[in-house]
Formats: structure tokens, sequence, C-alpha cells
């Protein structure tokens, strides 16, 4: 009779290189996003206040929240490199989860804070300046960026299996959709000379971080509340248990 609750959360039993998530690379994403992102939000933040553009200043700050999420994660491997103890039996891998969680929030305040300013904006019924050609220069150095940075993160997920390191990759890439959006925008208004689509370019950009932020919570949610694993995960494990003489009734299995 087979009586151990074995506790495996669905990454654990996803294929992976080493087992688990490879400390080494977590650090190295982190410190890759901490660096591109702190560069990209200055240039960000400083040409939106020097243009007005509020769509760019609503990218700078997201890249601000990636700055903070990179500095989070750091903390964490510190974490996560701890052994086991007898008050965690299992180890710290799951500071993993928990920050990825914590960092959905993060990203969800900043996406807020973004559309509540947009539309403070337009409801304050004043026209503001069309944004110049650096604006459009920023947004376009953004691009090419975050391109950068979403491929790096991507390589150093394959390599390391880490969750943490995943929805940095996926909020990446969805960086490079918000700046194309912001550089749309940008486009448009010094087109019209009127800043309203730039205006509500911002406003959407925050929605997205907002869509990003519930996106990764839910995904950190499943693994904490340990659901979602599938049939399959446990056919491996009661496979595992019948192939050995004498075992049996897998049970409780998570």
């Amino acid at each position: 009779m087979m009586r151990r609750n074995t506790r495996m959360s669905v990454k654990d039993m996803a294929p992976r290189r080493g087992g688990a998530p490879d400390i080494k690379y977590i650090r190295a994403a982190a410190i890759t996003a901490l660096v591109g992102n702190a560069v990209l939000a200055a240039l960000k933040l400083a040409v939106g206040i020097i243009s007005g553009s509020a769509a760019l200043l609503g990218d700078g700050i997201d890249s601000s929240a990636d700055v903070l999420i990179a500095v989070v994660t750091l903390a964490v491997v510190k974490i996560m490199a701890r052994p086991a103890d007898a008050e965690h039996p299992w180890g710290h891998a799951r500071a993993e989860t928990v920050s990825v969680a914590v960092l959905s929030f993060i990203l969800f305040f900043a996406g807020a804070q973004l559309i509540i300013g947009s539309v403070t904006n337009m409801l304050s019924g004043a026209e503001p300046k069309a944004p110049g050609t650096i604006a459009i220069i920023a947004a376009a150095v953004s691009i090419a960026g975050k391109l950068a940075l979403a491929c790096s993160q991507y390589a150093l997920y394959r390599r390391s299996g880490s969750a943490m390191i995943r929805a940095s990759a996926k909020n990446m890439a969805g960086d490079v959709l918000i700046s194309l959006g912001v550089i749309a925008g940008l486009i448009i208004s010094s087109g019209t000379g009127s800043a309203l689509a730039d205006v509500i370019i911002a406003a959407a950009v925050g929605m997205w971080v907002i869509k990003t932020a519930a996106g990764i919570f839910l995904e950190a949610n499943q693994e904490l509340m340990d659901g979602g694993a599938g049939a399959e995960q446990y056919r491996a494990v009661f496979s595992a248990v019948r192939a050995v003489s004498g075992a049996g009734n897998p049970h409780r299995a998570r």
C-alpha cells in the first residue's frame, strides 16, 4: 500500500533539464531584465516628460514596474537557494510562485494608475500639445530593446524551466505590443496635431498591463492551490508506482 502524501506541482512533473529551476539562470534573467528595463524606463520617462506624451510616459511606468520585478526576483533567488529545513521540508522553491503572484499585483496597480491618469487627462478638457519626433524615436528604441529582452528571457526560460522567467518573458513580449501601440498613437498624434490619440493609447496600454497581470496571477494561483495538473500528470505518477513491486494504491498525489 502506498500511503505517503506526494507533494508535486505541475511544474515539477513537466520535463525539465536538471529537475528544479536553475538558480543561476534565474539570477542571470533578473540582472538582464533589471539593466535593460532601467535603461529603457529612464529613456521613456525622460522623453515622455520632455515631449508631453502620455502614452510614452505610461510605457516608461510599465518598464519601471519591470525594474521593480527584477529587483524582487533577485531577492527571491536567495530564498529559493536555501536548503530544506524543519519548517520547510519541501525546500523554498515555492517562493518563486509566491513572488510571481505578488509581482502580478505590482503590474496591476501600474496599469490601473496609467488608466486613471489617462482618463483624468481626457476629462480635464485641456488639449495637450502633440508629441514630436523625439517621442517616436524613443518608442522605436523601446521596441528594439524589448524584443531583445524578450528573446533573452525566453532563452533563459528554456534552460531553466522557471515560472518566474516565463512570466517575465511573457511580460516582455507584451511590452513589445505596448510599444507598437504607443508608436502608432504618436504617429497619429503627430500627423493630426492632436494628442487625443496619444492619450487613448495610454489608456489602452494600461488595460493591456492589467490583462497581463491577471493572466500571470491566475497561473500562479493555480499552482499555489495545487490545481490544473491534468490527468496525464497523475497517470505518470500511478504508472511509476505500479512499476515498483509491492507498491500500490497511490492517492492524494499533488
